[in-house]
């Protein structure tokens, strides 16, 4: 599967500072050192619908530990995956008659295209759950042979008892893990697992679902959490760096995630740091497919919004904060983006060394994108009001907007 094309991201002058962030599985933050090649990963779509501003917030958050990594000189090996096959694609598919591999193709394509135009850096690998069959396969055999998994009227379970690390992703009691289990994709009340938290790994194909050969396991298809890793293994190894996504995949994707693969390779940590964005609210209820309460990206770029206002308005709000979209986030954008550009469209202005150095500073300390749009704000203030006679300022400001925020000015 292929991503999306990459925007090119200015040199600026200078280095930047090793982020500090803050880690779900600590409740604290910590710095960032990654090596020369700095390895993430950051869970993707299920495409049964178009990229709402939820996924955007999200993508948006990556996006800028990309750029503040890329500012430090480190290379980035970034890797997402597409679960493009589960079952609220399946499931969508039958409700408008669809054959389910042409709405994934689809909505794929779709968010390829909201990407782009947001200026989000692609992965270097794009991957898709379907092609990753043949490596996940051998993965639930293995978990399986050394008795980390078992098998249930045909479907193969992850024993989570096999994990001693249960549990430090998320650091929810049992409890909370149930609950949320139940709501987003798990079975806690299926009858003999032998905990409820146990997730699938392997499910036995059904009629009218597509299937694959699952060698010693039947033909079926993979559970949700065993295909991120099973990527993740291939692509980046045990111990990277950043393990992304919404904050509601702390759990369970991202706790039995670790799990898998600490069971299969016997090592521990799966990811050194996991990073979690905030929700994004329309109506007074979170963002999501399942109420129906969604704003997509294609729709605003379909009635003229410049994607340049898009990715400023989700800037302004810290990304580990729930936030709610209303007509005055998206003009407080709109505005914003043309005092910038009027600012720097004079062919001199104040000095922006200074500036980019604030900017660098904020993005390290926890991805603080709120207090770099103030930095840029308050230049531009100056500029308006008095101007300057460095002739290269405007130059350096609309390169660092662009290299550290991703905006084109």
């Amino acid at each position: 599967m292929y991503a999306w094309p990459a925007s090119e991201v200015p040199a600026l002058p200078g280095q930047g500072r090793d982020l500090r962030i803050h880690d779900t599985a600590t409740g604290g933050r910590v710095t960032l050192t990654p090596g020369p090649v700095a390895r993430i990963y950051v869970c993707g779509i299920t495409p049964y619908d178009a990229t709402h501003l939820g996924h955007a917030a999200t993508y948006n958050a990556f996006d800028l530990v990309q750029r503040v990594w890329l500012d430090t000189k480190r290379q980035v090996l970034y890797i997402q995956n597409v679960t493009d096959v589960d079952d609220p694609l399946l499931e969508r598919a039958v409700e408008t008659g669809e054959d389910w591999q042409a709405l994934a193709e689809r909505e794929t394509a779709l968010f390829r295209e909201d990407m782009t135009a947001l200026r989000m850096l692609p992965p270097e690998r794009y991957i898709g759950a379907v092609e990753s069959i043949p490596g996940i396969v051998p993965l639930v055999e293995r978990l399986r042979d050394m008795g980390a998994a078992y098998e249930l009227e045909g479907d193969t379970y992850f024993s989570v008892e096999s994990d001693p690390h249960f549990g430090s992703v998320s650091g929810l009691d049992a409890e909370a893990m149930r609950l949320l289990s139940a709501e987003r994709g798990g079975d806690p009340e299926r009858p003999g697992k032998k905990s409820p938290l146990d997730p699938l790994l392997w499910s036995a194909a059904r009629e009218g679902e597509p299937s694959w050969d699952g060698g010693t396991l039947g033909r079926g298809r993979p559970g949700w959490h065993i295909e991120c890793v099973a990527i993740a293994l291939e692509h980046l190894g045990m111990g990277f760096d950043v393990q992304g996504g919404g904050s509601d995949l702390a759990f369970p994707h991202h706790e039995m995630g670790a799990s898998h693969a600490q069971a299969l390779t016997g090592e521990y940590p799966f990811a050194r740091t996991y990073v979690h964005a905030g929700m994004v609210g329309l109506d007074g209820e979170k963002m999501s497919k399942s109420k129906g309460n969604l704003l997509f990206v294609s729709k605003l770029r379909g009635d003229g919004t410049d994607p340049a206002v898009i990715r400023l308005m989700l800037l302004a709000h810290h990304y580990r904060a729930d936030w709610e979209y209303t007509d005055a986030v998206l003009d407080a954008a709109t505005a914003r983006l043309a005092r910038w550009r009027s600012a720097v469209s004079r062919p001199d202005g104040p000095p922006a060394d200074a500036l980019v150095e604030e900017i660098r500073a904020a993005l390290a300390d926890d991805l603080d994108a709120p207090a770099a749009l103030a930095a840029v704000d308050r230049w531009a203030a100056v500029q308006e009001e008095h101007g300057g006679t460095d002739e290269g300022a405007p130059g350096l400001v609309s390169r660092a907007v662009d290299a550290l925020l991703g905006v084109a000015l």
